[in-house]
């Protein structure tokens, strides 16, 4: 495993998955959307207490969440892998939604997030990972066409669907490295930011009179 782990290239956009810690910096990069683009998120009007209510229910011990941090560790982009409730867990059908801020758009970012949230499903034994949004979400559209899903249209809204292959030890050990990148990554910026904090700290306490 450590020979499959070696020959693994570690992706440029690092996505690390989220725990319930990380709820309050979701709700903030959802309330940060514009009402276009919460519109596309949720294919609906979005208000701030709808997004209130919906980060407050989010079920991290059923759910996936994966998120992609910039140095200081704000949360521009953000994936809800939604599966199916414990009592049906016949159905192997996985929901994936995304939302990316202005500032993380045209890196390939929502792109990332979706093959992090594929593997992941994979890995878990989804067949199926399903994506429903609004037909003139061109950035979801994108990423669907560029994955190969199948694409149903009606009424405005669209469907799209990717048959995931069973997992084995590659995609096993290449979901491990890169979450384990990932969360070196984040532990990477936090100490710089605590670094930064602690020399301004220093240097004001300096410059105070004494």
């Amino acid at each position: 495993m450590f020979e499959i782990a070696k020959t693994l290239k570690l992706p440029n956009i690092l996505v690390r998955e989220l725990h319930p810690g990380h709820r309050e910096k979701i709700r903030l990069h959802l309330l940060a959307l514009s009402d276009k683009d919460r519109s596309l998120r949720f294919g609906l009007h979005t208000s701030d207490e709808v997004i209130n209510n919906y980060v407050a229910h989010i079920d991290f011990s059923n759910d996936s969440v994966f998120g992609v941090f910039d140095k200081q560790l704000n949360l521009i982009a953000c994936a809800h892998l939604a599966y199916p409730a414990l009592k049906q867990a016949t159905n192997r059908t996985a929901e994936f939604g995304v939302s990316v801020s202005t500032e993380g758009r045209g890196m390939g970012i929502g792109s990332a997030l979706f093959k992090r949230a594929a593997t992941h499903a994979r890995n878990t034994n989804i067949e199926i990972l399903y994506v429903h949004c609004l037909s003139r979400n061109k950035v979801m559209m994108h990423i669907a066409e560029k994955a190969g899903m199948e694409i149903e249209f009606s009424y405005g809204e669209a469907d799209a669907y990717l048959k995931l292959a069973k997992p084995n030890n590659s995609s096993i050990v290449a979901e491990a490295v890169h979450a384990q990148a990932a969360d070196i990554d984040y532990a990477v910026k936090k100490n710089i930011q605590h670094s930064k904090f602690l020399i301004s700290q220093i240097r004001s306490f300096a410059l105070s009179p004494k």
